[in-house]
């Protein structure tokens, strides 16, 4: 079972005693991304948007990146695996809230593993990690979407007694839908 070894604590749920987690002696390291990691960030972004066949959505850019996660106001969390310093997964998450609930959550954006890196647990590890975060940090719910045909997705999630919530459909509005929609706001 590869897990990782290093304890989380604090609020934030990234503070080790060395910062980073190796995961199972087996020199993949999981940490919180850099500044400096945003490049090799966005080439596994831009790996996925292959594999889910949505380049054409891609327009993110370092400088986005920079915001969202370093900003005055960051938007989003994300972890890095490294092994040899070769980046090979990674995963971003950021808060939402459950109004039932009347709880915060975490919400999994992406997560990703180089094909080369498959079937050795490292997603489990990321999607795992990303749990233990909520957990810790008191959220009531860790939702994500995955593409209704990505059967390896689906099959690994549901393994781990995850949901399908079929009688929910995701929405939503970008570009001129959005502009229009908020130029008819009071």
């Amino acid at each position: 079972m590869i897990v990782p070894v290093l304890p989380m604590t604090g609020t934030s749920g990234f503070v080790s005693r060395k910062g980073f987690f190796e995961v199972n002696g087996n020199g993949v390291i999981i940490r919180p991304v850099t500044e400096s990691d945003i490049p090799a960030l966005l080439g596994l972004i831009h790996e996925l948007a292959e594999y889910e066949k949505l380049t054409h959505l891609m327009v993110a850019t370092e400088d986005l990146y920079k915001e969202a996660l370093f900003g005055e106001k960051p938007a989003a969390e994300a972890l890095i695996a490294l092994l040899d310093d070769k980046p090979v997964g990674y995963a971003i998450f950021f808060q939402n809230f459950s109004s039932f609930l009347g709880r915060a959550g975490l919400y999994l954006e992406d997560i990703y593993v180089t094909p080369d890196m498959r079937g050795r647990g490292l997603g489990k590890t990321l999607f795992c990690t990303v749990g233990k975060i909520a957990r810790d940090r008191g959220c009531g719910r860790y939702e994500w979407c995955v593409l209704k045909w990505n059967k390896p997705s689906i099959e690994f999630y549901e393994a781990l007694g995850a949901e399908a919530l079929d009688e929910w459909l995701m929405m939503r509005l970008t570009g001129d839908a959005l502009d229009k929609v908020a130029d008819q706001a009071c």
